[in-house]
């Protein structure tokens, strides 16, 4: 089966967050598993010269401009047999930019972006009719609302791939206004609730949900909430309408590259049956990096977006207390400014050798805290599915979660029966507050003074399978089920 990935972001070509992590790694596990699955990404700067074996393939001229497609090879850290085959749609003037694939140097959206996206996506469905490439998907697979208009311009074609649209995010739709979608050259009838139109703008998202032939999300609960209006975004209808095409299928992590036993990046290798030891020799020599004091205090980590979503304002409305508790912080983060300022200031207070906070995106030290910590805070308001409860998890360090999305399904909470029988990995709490941040972590911290208890979580999170083969065997069966003829899109109105 021959199957397209499309997304704006994939580890380690361009990263911004967990979406490029998942572009990265999903399709090398389905490869191994007998999928011929590629990648098609945005041709960003540079990008094209880590590639190897490059040619290119198609060529299209959209909305005045002209988009090369750039075949190559990425090499994979497993080893030469393991290339992931990327196409690059390249176009100096959209996307060779300084900056993320978002933002300019300075941080500030590129105001064209629907026009980057829009074209982008455009041209993957037109590369995936395209018989003269070498390569003909059966299926494609959209990421997020960047690519998921391709789903619509696939489904006017009497021949087509089937589509599959992965919701990552709800909350990020790529929303424009009406100017917008004329001058992308939608059809007149998808201006249309049925369709593009979301409360007088145009939602690239939307494109995705209505014109699929399936719908997933990163996770089982996520996929039940956000056909609620609590967590919906808006689309919590839409999403309702098409629930026999919906479906959450849990992200995986890259066991390659996340592995305290292998792992580059920490100070001491460990298994889980020596974490006590190895741990301990981690987290002193984090401690000295980070200029915290070396101590056995228990050492609770915060690392992703300063966003609303992940309740980063949760922990500083806290700081209070939390300095009150027997415990080290280290946070690694970045996002909003205003949070950035405030985290710095909480670094700064007289108990600077027990907080330490780094502004910055460094995945070495973030294999490092998770190889250091005893205890990863995740207080989100949502969480679609996560990825840093699964790294924690691998380092056997103890996740505190708030109850939602993909939390709930890759954290098994403390509770009686599952300390009992050992399958207990974490710590839950139900309020996105302080007192819920509060609960969970004194209670993280009871459990875990336990020697016991501590090795026991340890070790149960440290034998959960969350890798990617048994994701993309997941999918493999969610594919093969498209495979059979389909009724033409219900959705694609006039």
């Amino acid at each position: 089966m021959k199957v397209l990935h499309v997304a704006a972001e994939c580890f380690p070509l361009v990263k911004t967050g967990g979406l490029a992590d998942v572009v990265g790694s999903l399709p090398l596990a389905q490869r191994r598993i007998g999928i011929d699955a590629r990648v098609a990404l945005p041709g960003y700067r540079g990008l094209a010269r880590r590639l190897e074996f490059t040619r290119t393939v198609a060529a299209f001229d959209l909305h005045g401009f002209q988009i090369g497609v750039t075949e190559g090879m990425l090499n994979s850290v497993e080893g030469p047999e393991q290339r992931l085959p990327v196409y690059l749609f390249e176009c100096p003037e959209l996307y060779d930019r300084p900056g993320d694939p978002y933002r300019d140097a300075a941080g500030k959206e590129h105001p064209d972006n629907a026009l980057r996206f829009g074209c982008f996506a455009e041209a993957v469905a037109r590369f995936a009719l395209h018989r003269g490439n070498g390569f003909s998907p059966a299926l494609v697979h959209l990421h997020d609302w960047q690519a998921a208009p391709a789903a619509a311009w696939l489904s006017i074609q009497p021949q087509r791939p089937a589509v599959v649209m992965t919701i990552h995010n709800l909350a990020y739709q790529g929303l424009f206004d009406r100017r917008t979608f004329e001058h992308l050259g939608f059809p007149e009838r998808w201006w249309s609730p049925q369709a593009m139109e979301f409360w007088g703008q145009c939602s690239f998202l939307k494109a995705g949900i209505q014109f699929s032939d399936a719908i997933t999300t990163v996770s089982p609960a996520y996929a039940r909430e956000i056909r609620t209006p609590e967590y919906g975004c808006g689309l919590d209808g839409e999403l309702r309408a098409r629930s026999a095409s919906l479906r959450g299928i849990l992200n995986g992590v890259d066991t390659a590259v996340w592995d305290p036993q292998t792992d580059p990046f920490i100070a001491a290798h460990y298994t889980a049956g020596d974490a006590t030891i190895g741990k301990s020799a981690n987290k002193s020599a984090l401690q000295e990096e980070l200029g915290l004091a070396v101590s056995t205090r228990p050492l609770v980590a915060f690392i992703g977006r300063l966003a609303d979503q992940k309740g980063a304002d949760l922990i500083l409305a806290a700081r209070e207390e939390l300095l009150g508790l027997d415990a080290q912080y280290v946070v690694l983060a970045t996002g909003d400014l205003a949070l950035q300022e405030a985290f710095a200031a909480f670094a700064g207070t007289t108990a600077a050798d027990r907080v330490a906070v780094r502004l910055l995106h460094d995945e070495v030290l973030a294999h490092k805290i998770f190889a250091a910590a005893d205890l990863l805070l995740i207080p989100s308001r949502f969480e679609p599915c996560g990825l840093n409860q699964l790294y924690a998890q691998r380092y056997g360090t103890i996740p505190v979660v708030r109850s939602t999305g993909g939390l709930i399904d890759t954290v098994v909470d403390a509770d009686a029966a599952t300390l009992a029988a050992g399958r207990a990995t974490g710590v839950h709490f139900r309020d996105a507050d302080v007192g819920g941040v509060l609960y969970g972590l004194r209670r993280a911290l009871e459990l875990i003074a336990d020697e016991a208890t501590r090795d026991g979580l340890r070790r149960a999170g440290m034998a959960a399978d969350f890798s990617w083969l048994r994701s993309a065997a997941e999918y493999r069966g969610l594919y093969r089920s498209l495979q059979a003829p389909r009724h033409p899109g219900p959705i694609a109105p006039g």
